[in-house]
């Protein structure tokens, strides 16, 4: 009886060996390149993939973008500058018979790429240009990568540089430069600001002058208004006093002048004019 168990236990163990060497479940993220007697026969999956034992081999490719960062590399600019840049590629197979075919071990590779063409993307670029245009950097090492990879079907998708580092004889000067910025700065802001409170200042006292010039002409037009109403009143009330009014007052000013202790009078030309009436007045004959 068990000499029986053994010898259907040997084939089902066979059995489950065959399928797990046949059967490859591949996830979305994969595909399975595979070789048949050492022929490559095509990029398989996603799903479930039937090989047959001992014949198709199969080599599992991951389709998602990974990246590997570059250590720092010492390059010399076009000035003859040494800087350290350091950065990371990130990159996907968009291809998976080429990655497997075409190169042993395209990380390993793009790697080295990447460097060779970091120093020779930089010996063309000035020092201050390797500073200031990082994003031009980032683009032209993208491009020189992606056309090289793209034989190994793969799709650099960014590069990006994490740091530059100068000389430290050039990040002594940058840091004098940034502090004689800073003060220049700091000047302008300050002259700024006086400039426009002497502005503001002149501006209140423009304000204020002409207020107190405007305040001076209502108080100037206001007083000539006040003389002309006393003007016409005056004129109204000499316009109705009629002319024996005028002679007993000029009566009372020779009284006044006859009191006084001169012994000179002057006598206006319009009192005859006057005392006329009263003359005729007297001359009248009675009846």
């Amino acid at each position: 009886m068990q000499g029986l168990l053994i010898l259907l236990s040997v084939p089902i163990i066979l059995l489950l060996i065959l399928l797990g060497m046949a059967v490859r479940i591949v996830p979305e993220y994969n595909r399975l390149v595979v070789f048949r007697l050492g022929r490559i026969i095509g990029a398989k999956g996603p799903g479930l993939i039937l090989l047959v034992p001992f014949v198709d081999r199969g080599v599992r490719v991951d389709f998602r973008e990974t990246f590997f960062d570059v250590p720092p590399q010492t390059t010399i600019t076009k000035d003859n500058a040494p800087v350290s840049i350091d950065f990371l590629v990130y990159m996907k197979i968009v291809d998976a018979v080429p990655s497997v075919v075409n190169v042993e071990d395209y990380d390993g590779a793009a790697r080295g790429i990447a460097i060779t063409t970091l120093r020779a993307v930089v010996g063309d670029m000035a020092l201050d240009d390797v500073l200031s245009r990082r994003d031009e950097i980032n683009e032209a090492l993208r491009t020189k990568l992606d056309e090289v990879t793209n034989r190994w079907g793969i799709k650099v998708t960014a590069v990006e540089i994490r740091e530059i580092i100068p000389p430290p004889v050039i990040q002594e000067a940058m840091t004098r430069q940034m502090s004689a910025e800073r003060t220049r700065r700091a000047q302008v802001t300050e002259a700024t600001g006086t400039r426009e409170a002497s502005i503001t200042i002149a501006e209140g006292s423009k304000q204020a002058a002409i207020l107190e010039a405007e305040g001076k002409r209502q108080a100037t037009l206001l007083e000539a208004e006040g003389y002309a109403l006393a003007l016409q009143s005056i004129h109204n009330v000499a316009r109705n006093v009629d002319g024996n009014t005028m002679s007993l007052q000029y009566l009372e000013a020779l009284r006044a002048l006859g009191n006084s202790p001169a012994t000179k009078m002057v006598i206006p030309a319009e009192f005859t004019n006057l005392l006329r009436p009263f003359l005729e007045h007297t001359r009248q004959p009675v009846e």
